[in-house]
């Protein structure tokens, strides 16, 4: 029997290849570390997490850096991409382990009961806050539609545990249990998708079926099956980033999570699958643009209307914030319809634009559900009344949370407008009128979301306790986020500059 000699093993560059190894190697020690010693003093464990993610982020952006001035390319043999548009994404999958890492340590030290087991401050709860960050770290780079999903199951995977990681609430297992379920049904999509496609162009490359699907003519009795994979994929996208009508899962599980799990999950959940999103149609699918360019438009006034109007209408403030998030999933997805115009000038600027907004929109929705972490702390609920005449009590933290409202809303000199009109800009660029019309009148329908809350902060009469003093952490935490908020806002010109370097990827 002869053995095949041709296999030439990938070449690695372990400098490329170091913000996972980072990530990866922080969880392993942890694991081994923590299991061979004693309950480690109360926050360590979270500064181990920061501090993991934090070098992460550093390496992730010297890489960033150094990019500046080379071509995006390919790693492990075109699995891995490397380019700015992706690297950013990863620096903010670290920033999203940092913020919540301080959130959960605040909200263990606000523990009311310190003899009940603390599941939130435990070692294997901050793992998972690697781990998920590993598997995002994977999608925002893959290049490789089994790779993207090797990465979405990792991610996928560490969600479910945390999201029923408060065992002293039935909400929080039943999230849990409801998030596995739907979240098995997005992944049998996107894998039924990825062999559909594989089956129609031999290849699972992303760049590679770019190239084999230019180079063909399109027949439309030959394109049955490509057209049925790329449908799958993008139903199985739109579970995981929350589009309209695979929505159904955000509400509850986002109320029931932890509430600093909710705020990772909104954020990095999020950002890992925006990007895994934006990434596959337009390096994969820009032959067949015409195709599927009308079906994330319809997804997209769907998402823009149904998560406006419904999040008014809501009395809890996770709800409110669940369907919120929903409303910026179609603001994302205004930024992938205007990509999808393949041969406009403007059509970078969609890509540009959606990944910006992701960006913005992680601080944004950290920095909120932390804040709401601190209000529920005090409260143990997150109706809408535990809000009321919060100003009173504590005018700073008020101050701090209604500008992350207001950004949300999209006012501006907050960086909630520079990603609202870039995603606009985008789409009248490149004639997308009607879309660009709806999502302004949902970003003012939205509006009455975040004054509501408002309302009931600064003119309602206090019917809750707030600490009038906050932890380190919580303020760090919420500090932070406004001072990128703001800064961003008041100065976007440095942001928009970057934009431009983030329209060229990796192929």
């Amino acid at each position: 029997m002869e053995l095949d000699t041709d296999f030439t093993a990938p070449t690695i560059e372990w400098f490329a290849l170091s913000p996972y190894i980072a990530l990866a190697g922080g969880m392993l020690i942890m694991l081994l570390v923590g299991a061979l010693t004693p309950r480690w003093p109360r926050g360590w464990y979270g500064l181990a997490s920061a501090t993991t993610a934090g070098v992460a982020g550093v390496l992730a952006a010297v890489q960033f850096g150094e990019l500046s001035s080379a071509a995006p390319r390919t790693l492990v043999k075109g699995a891995l991409a490397q380019d700015r548009f992706g690297l950013l994404a990863l620096i903010t999958v670290c920033v999203a382990v940092v913020f919540t890492s301080m959130t959960t340590a605040d909200a263990a030290a606000r523990s009311a009961n310190d003899a009940a087991p603390r599941t939130t401050d435990s070692l294997e709860h901050y793992v998972l806050l690697l781990t998920a960050a590993l598997g995002a770290a994977i999608m925002v780079t893959a290049n490789d539609l089994v790779v993207s999903f090797l990465g979405i199951e990792i991610l996928s995977l560490s969600l479910y545990v945390l999201a029923a990681s408060d065992r002293r609430r039935t909400a929080s297992q039943e999230a849990g249990l409801k998030y596995f379920i739907l979240g098995g049904f997005a992944s049998a999509f996107l894998l039924y998708g990825i062999a559909l496609v594989y089956g129609t162009t031999g290849q699972t490359n992303i760049s590679d079926i770019g190239v084999v699907l230019a180079d063909e003519i399109s027949v439309p009795r030959n394109d049955a099956m490509l057209l049925a994979g790329v449908a799958l994929l993008l139903v199985g996208f739109g579970f995981k980033v929350a589009l309209v009508p695979f929505h159904s899962w955000t509400p509850d599980v986002y109320q029931g999570a932890p509430t600093h799990v909710t705020g990772f999950m909104a954020s990095l959940g999020k950002v890992a699958a925006v990007v895994a999103l934006v990434r596959l149609f337009v390096v994969a699918f820009p032959a067949r643009a015409d195709d599927w360019r009308p079906a994330v438009f319809g997804l997209a006034v769907l998402t823009l209307v149904v998560g406006s109007v419904l999040a008014i209408v809501q009395t809890d403030v996770k709800r409110m914030l669940a369907y919120s998030s929903i409303a910026h999933a179609g603001f994302m997805l205004v930024g992938l319809e205007a990509a999808g115009h393949i041969g406009s000038d403007s059509a970078s600027d969609g890509v540009s634009a959606a990944l910006i907004y992701v960006v913005l929109y992680s601080v944004l929705a950290v920095g909120s559900f932390a804040a709401v972490s601190i209000v529920s702390g005090a409260a143990s609920t997150t109706s809408l009344d535990v809000f009321k005449g919060v100003a009173k009590t504590n005018p700073v933290f008020a101050l701090g949370f209604t500008v992350l409202l207001l950004a949300q809303a999209g006012v501006p000199l907050t960086s909630g407008f520079v990603a609202k009109f870039g995603v606009i800009r985008a789409a009248v660029s490149t004639e997308s009128y009607v879309l660009a019309v709806l999502a302004m009148v949902s970003a003012v329908v939205a509006a009455y979301l975040y004054l509501r809350i408002m309302v009931s902060m600064w003119l309602a009469e206090p019917v809750s306790v707030l600490p009038r003093t906050v932890t380190i952490a919580g303020r760090m935490t919420l500090g932070i986020a406004v001072a990128i908020t703001l800064v961003l806002g008041v100065l976007p010109t440095w942001l928009l500059n970057l934009g431009d370097s983030l329209t060229s990827l990796a192929r």
